[in-house]
């Protein structure tokens, strides 16, 4: 059995959530993500995105400097955990559609799955690559 914790990504750039959300956008641009969570401490509260950014504040002709990560993040985070199992995470990535899982292991932020991760694991491809379709359909 492969584990999430054997896949994710454990150096996690994150925001707090009284942060600038131009601070959230550097991040998403050094990093190269769409996606950062949001934390207190190093607990998971939130989640946000570039499109939270755009559709959220920057359409609204709001600045990016004077609203806060808390005011435009998601705040219904699904996560995972250290020791699922792999198929268990590409299943709720696809029944909640998402690509991205922060791993949380006893209240605290450890990692972050990705869809990419699973897909690197080859026997799993298959299984990756349906997830990815299931999260991409809107009709699903």
């Amino acid at each position: 059995m492969t584990t999430v914790k054997e896949i994710m990504t454990t150096d996690v750039k994150v925001c707090q959530p009284h942060d600038a959300i131009v601070e959230a956008a550097k991040i998403m641009r050094d990093v190269n993500v769409g996606i950062v969570p949001v934390c207190e401490g190093k607990r998971v509260i939130g989640m946000i995105t570039d499109r939270d950014i755009v559709i959220q504040a920057i359409a609204d002709g709001k600045d990016g400097n004077t609203v806060h990560c808390h005011d435009v993040m998601t705040t219904d985070v699904t996560t995972c955990t250290p020791d699922m199992d792999i198929h268990e995470c590409a299943n709720i990535m696809s029944e909640q559609q998402i690509r991205r899982l922060p791993v949380v292991e006893n209240g605290e932020l450890v990692g972050i799955c990705a869809i990419g991760d699973l897909a690197r694991v080859n026997i799993h491809i298959d299984e990756a690559g349906q997830a990815l379709s299931e999260i991409s359909d809107p009709l699903h």
